[in-house]
């Protein structure tokens, strides 16, 4: 192992090529290159197999990095693989899009020591897209038939990770989305040039043909009630994440022009799926010729800015807060976002908007310093006086985080119990709310967070709905799957 480990001191850290700019700013592909074979190797080799793995302790799935690295290193790719997708539903997905610079990446031993991080998130998306292409992917295999069901509400990462198990353990599952297409926010939310449609399509279709039945277009609520799902079923697991914008609460926010970050990325979405999106093409929703400002400074604000280049604004502003060093999204993104052409005004917030009803026209806004200490310990920004400025704006994007819908009104569910920010309450033992039978997981409960907690709480999930259906069939529960 030594011959082909612990070459960070004599090979540099390189991650996959990445299409210039102005190349890139032209379409919604993604922007990185496949590593090849032997550059996934040399890559995985840098890996130096430290006693304490950093990386898998903060990787939320808690994957084994430092074996499947060795395993690539050495030329083991079928075996990496499966190692790697023991833990994790959706592999090539969080190589795709996790902020590995916050978790696995970021906590590297020797990044900390000055060598530069194992490129990790690269090699975790070579090893599945090389299993898919090699076939070393195995189709979804049910176990015996328990006769047992659950409903899945919700066909995000949560509940696909949670499918797929409780499929494998011999039930029937079907989930249920309000949308057209599963995988949630992965199909609607997060723009091609981070994750390809395909990409997640082949993971749904291999759920679908393992037997997990698809109810879409079905709105809970609308469709059917939660008792009318809980009478069908077994058991429930809500997944539905969460998708009610916070709002922009400064005058003109009502204005024709400002609009939520969901609703224009699923446009976007949808129009690159080849959809009809009428309010794309009457201009609503489409950048194209306008000065865009985007306000907020997490993942789904670089989604934003970097999908109005790409639409052809004339200009992208993205207006933040706080600094750069404070902000919640990935700086991997701020960087791409900065090659692309996105103006980025650090320490500066809105004040009002100017237009009218009709129109919006622009930003007026306050440059910001940050103060002392808010009650989590970050430091709160606050108005410098005078640092007023108005930057152009045709179409205002706010991206300043998501909340949980309604759910006890909408499902007309009164008795689901609730958090004061409105998640639902599930019980951290075993994830089932305060309703026998029904559990959640994923952003619903812990609000809105990353694609690779949301697979974590699914598969959690999943074993805790088999130890409940277990016990209520009578049978010995048992601590993880069989």
């Amino acid at each position: 192992m030594a011959e082909r480990m612990l070459k960070f001191t004599t090979v540099a850290r390189r991650t996959p090529e990445k299409r210039a700019a102005e190349e890139r700013n032209g379409d919604f592909h993604e922007i990185y290159a496949d590593f090849i074979d032997a550059k996934a190797n040399e890559q995985a080799s840098r890996c130096s197999q430290c006693g304490v793995p950093y990386c898998q302790t903060h990787c939320p799935l808690h994957n084994n990095i430092p074996d499947w690295l060795r395993m690539t290193a050495e030329g083991r790719l079928e075996e990496a693989y499966a190692l790697s997708q023991a833990t994790n539903s959706m592999p090539e997905v969080c190589g795709r899009i996790c902020p590995q610079d916050r978790l696995c990446e970021g906590n590297c031993v020797i990044e900390q020591s000055g060598h530069g991080t194992v490129t990790i998130g690269s090699v975790e998306r070579y090893l599945t897209d090389k299993a898919w292409e090699m076939g070393w992917v195995k189709p979804l295999v049910a176990a015996a038939d328990r006769g047992q069901s659950i409903g899945v509400v919700g066909a995000g990462p949560a509940g696909l990770a949670a499918a797929e198990k409780l499929r494998e353990q011999g039930y029937a599952v079907t989930v249920y989305d309000r949308h057209d297409r599963a995988g949630g926010l992965l199909i609607y939310g997060i723009p091609g040039f981070k994750l390809e449609k395909d990409v997640v399509e082949r993971r749904t279709q291999r759920l679908a043909d393992g037997g997990v039945t698809f109810k879409l277009g079905f709105e809970v609520g609308k469709d059917a009630t939660l008792e009318d799902l809980r009478a069908q079923h077994d058991a429930v697991l809500i997944a539905v994440g969460v998708y009610a914008a916070r709002d922009l609460t400064v005058p003109g926010s009502g204005d024709k022009g400002v609009v939520p970050a969901l609703d224009y990325l699923i446009a976007s979405n949808k129009k690159t799926l080849g959809d009809d999106v009428p309010a794309y093409d009457s201009g609503e929703l489409n950048a194209q010729g306008k000065d865009v400002v985007v306000v907020g400074g997490g993942d789904t604000a670089m989604d934003c800015v970097r999908t109005a280049i790409r639409q052809g604004a004339t200009s992208v502003t993205c207006l933040y807060r706080r600094d750069k060093a404070n902000m919640p999204g990935s700086l991997r993104e701020v960087a791409n976002a900065e090659e692309e052409g996105v103006t980025f005004e650090w320490l500066a917030a809105p004040r009002a908007l100017s237009g009218d009803a009709d129109a919006v026209t622009g930003v007026k806004a306050i440059r910001m310093r940050l103060g002392a200490p808010d009650a989590s310990g970050r430091r709160s920004p606050e108005e410098i006086p005078g640092g007023d400025f108005d930057r152009p704006a045709q179409l205002v994007v706010k991206a300043l985080g998501f909340e949980p819908e309604n759910l006890p009104q909408t499902w007309s569910a009164p008795d689901l119990k609730t958090t004061r920010w409105g998640t639902v309450k599930a019980d951290v033992r075993n994830q089932m709310t305060n309703l026998d039978g029904v559990f959640a997981a994923g952003d619903i409960v812990r609000g809105a967070s990353l694609v690779v907690w949301a697979i974590k709480d699914g598969r959690d999930a999943a074993d805790a709905i088999h130890r409940y259906l277990k016990a209520k069939a009578g049978a010995p529960a048992l601590i993880a799957a069989e």
